[in-house]
Formats: structure tokens, sequence, C-alpha cells
């Protein structure tokens, strides 16, 4: 699938006010969003728990989690989804985790976020 991006707003949920922007790549092969953690710890974002990931080389890595805000410009929605506090320097992903909280799937095609029906049951 082609990748792109997508604006995002990340906001800490106990205090909005306290946020950034920035372009994420839509990651459908990613469960959870990928955020720097340096990113996060800015607007005083702290980590929940943590979770053992397989990162994309195959390598096996135990990250923090936390929750924040996410605001998606062309969809004009905001959603609490996990984040994953990634090291600096990384990407910006937006994994299937919030894609589905928003009932999205990603378009290669247009390269947009499509509407997608909720299965329920």
């Amino acid at each position: 699938m082609g990748m792109f991006q997508v604006k995002v707003k990340v906001a800490n949920p106990a205090q909005p006010e306290k946020f950034f922007e920035e372009a994420f790549w839509v990651d459908t092969g990613a469960l959870y969003s990928f955020v720097p953690e340096d990113r996060l710890q800015s607007i005083g974002l702290k980590p929940l728990r943590s979770r053992e990931l397989i990162l994309a080389d195959g390598r096996r890595e135990r990250r923090l989690l936390g929750e924040a805000l996410l605001t998606v410009e062309e969809l004009g929605e905001t959603l609490t989804c996990p984040v994953i506090f990634a090291p600096p320097g990384s990407l910006y992903l937006l994994g299937a985790t919030a894609l589905e909280n928003f009932g999205v799937e990603a378009d290669p095609i247009t390269q947009k976020l499509r509407p997608i029906a909720a299965v329920i049951g």
C-alpha cells in the first residue's frame, strides 16, 4: 500500500490546551500510533503502562504506552487513542488502532482516510 500523511493534533487529555500538530504517516501495518517521546513529554503526557512491540525490522522492544487526544484534521474529529512513546527522532505514525477508533480506512489511491461502516457483533 502507498503511504501518505495526514495532519494530526496531539493533546494531553488532562490538559487539552497543551498540544502540538504534526504530519503523521498513515501506517495500517502498525497496531499503535507512534510518537516521539520527547514530543509527548513536552505536553505533559504520562505513560500508563508498557507494551512489548515487534518493530518493522523484526526486533522486539518494550516501550511505554499512554493515551492522547488525537484530532485528525481532515476528519474534524477528536478521540482518545493509545500512543507509543517512541524514541526521539522517530517517524510519526498513525496506527490501525487509531484508524479503527475513528472508523476509517486508508485509501491508497486517493491518499485519503475514508469512513467505513462499523461492524458490531
